[in-house]
């Protein structure tokens, strides 16, 4: 039952990962297309900085949820450390895009517990 969980888990973190990708390159190739300006987020960076985060958590994800599906320990560690990073880039951009940040946020948060939740990690 638990595996078709971790396959969702994975399959959402390829997708999100995608999500991450696209909106990191808008925000590095045509920033203008967002109509919030850097000062009305809640961690005031510029967008190309911006960007390239998005875009590096993005690449990670799908690269870990790819190993998750592949079954690879180490990418479940990782998938739940980029889920958490995630989230935190999505709360920083929360007061200026507040739909797609929650949705983001929630979709994270599900990742997390189902890479968690009944996992018997070798310690």
């Amino acid at each position: 039952m638990w595996v078709g969980w971790i396959a969702f888990a994975a399959i959402m973190m390829v997708m999100l990962g995608s999500f991450h990708m696209i909106q990191g390159l808008v925000a590095l190739i045509h920033n203008q297309a967002y109509l919030v300006s850097n000062s009305g987020l809640v961690v005031s960076v510029d967008f190309t900085t911006w960007g390239w985060v998005t875009l590096i958590i993005g690449v990670l994800m799908t690269l870990a949820g790819v190993g998750i599906l592949l079954g690879n320990g180490a990418a479940r560690w990782l998938g739940v450390a980029f889920a958490f990073l995630s989230a935190m880039a999505h709360f920083g951009t929360i007061s200026s895009f507040p739909l797609w940040g929650v949705m983001v946020i929630a979709i994270d948060i599900t990742i997390i517990y189902t890479l968690t939740a009944r996992w018997m990690p070798d310690f």
